[in-house]
């Protein structure tokens, strides 16, 4: 029972990441109905970004002036402010232009600029091409609850991506904006009529996906110590397939979807006798299972078109 406990914590934790990449493909998805293939090379951005900070707060001597957790946070924050901005940026250059092309359009250039993002830092980021140890933002102690045992690290990992989720579901059904994005996500030519700027929600809503991807980055990093430059394609990946599996283009969805794959993969590696290299195998199985018995998701809602 104990073993089975550390698992499922386990499980929640790495959950939670896919949760808050997957939370991204939806929101884009539900806005302009596009996916946006280079958003797990947005999370890689996160993380390198965080450690471009790190290191030069290092360099200036602020780490030996200011208490640990005040230029962490900073750190952190300054991070993903950019890669929301980067997000943006992506989004007006990339997505912009294709919003009245054909879907293949947008896909080829997305998986293109996921391309020139990865290749981008491999190329000008020193010693890009390998792995790059990640700063220690967390403590590294760890606690006993009973006979179990947890590190304060992946704990706190679990509790920001869970405030992380919570947040953006009071943002998205409590605030202005997040209702502007529900209204844009239903009829855009409606909720223009109703003197929403489809332009500026649109960019908010990049901001936001683009953000919660930077955070899944740094998470990812903490949690594994090491950072490389194609991160972000996996993580992609897998987070688009959480997306799908709940129901692309709803929030819920996006959540449930995040905790099946999470669980599946980390139970079949703890669980199925050698099947630690094969934990990608078994997520990928659930996923084409979903795709072949039900295309709409855990949650999503088939679509009917009167012809």
């Amino acid at each position: 029972m104990v073993h089975f406990l550390e698992v499922l914590f386990i499980a929640l934790m790495l959950s939670s990441t896919y949760i808050l990449i997957a939370v991204g493909f939806t929101l884009f998805f539900g806005a302009i109905d596009i996916v946006q293939f280079a958003h797990g090379d947005v999370a890689m951005l996160g993380a390198f970004i965080s450690i471009i900070f790190y290191g030069l707060v290092e360099v200036s001597g602020i780490s030996n002036i200011l208490p640990p957790w005040i230029w962490i946070l900073v750190i952190i924050i300054g991070s993903l402010l950019i890669t929301g901005a980067l997000g943006v940026v992506f989004e007006r250059v990339v997505v912009k232009p294709f919003r009245r092309s054909p879907l293949l359009m947008v896909l080829v250039a997305t998986v293109a600029l996921g391309i020139i993002v990865r290749e981008s830092v491999r190329l000008f980021y020193p010693e890009g091409s390998n792995p790059q140890v990640f700063p220690v933002f967390f403590p590294q102690a760890g606690f006993r609850i009973g006979p179990l045992y947890f590190k304060a690290e992946h704990f706190i990992i679990l509790a920001i991506s869970i405030f992380l989720i919570f947040g953006l579901m009071i943002f998205i059904n409590k605030t202005k904006m997040g209702l502007a994005i529900r209204a844009i996500s239903q009829n855009r030519e409606a909720a223009s009529l109703m003197g929403i700027n489809p332009d500026i929600t649109i960019m908010a809503t990049f901001f936001t996906g683009s953000l919660l991807a930077g955070i899944a980055g740094v998470l990812i990093g903490s949690y594994y110590d090491v950072v490389k430059f194609d991160i972000g394609l996996m993580g992609g990946i897998k987070g688009f397939s959480a997306a799908v599996v709940g129901g692309l283009g709803n929030f819920q969805g996006a959540i449930l979807g995040g905790l099946t794959l999470g669980v599946v993969e980390t139970f079949a590696s703890a669980y199925i006798p050698g099947g630690m290299p094969y934990k990608d195998v078994f997520a990928f199985i659930i996923v084409i299972f979903f795709l072949v018995f039900r295309p709409s998701g855990l949650l999503g809602e088939r679509a009917f078109e009167k012809v």
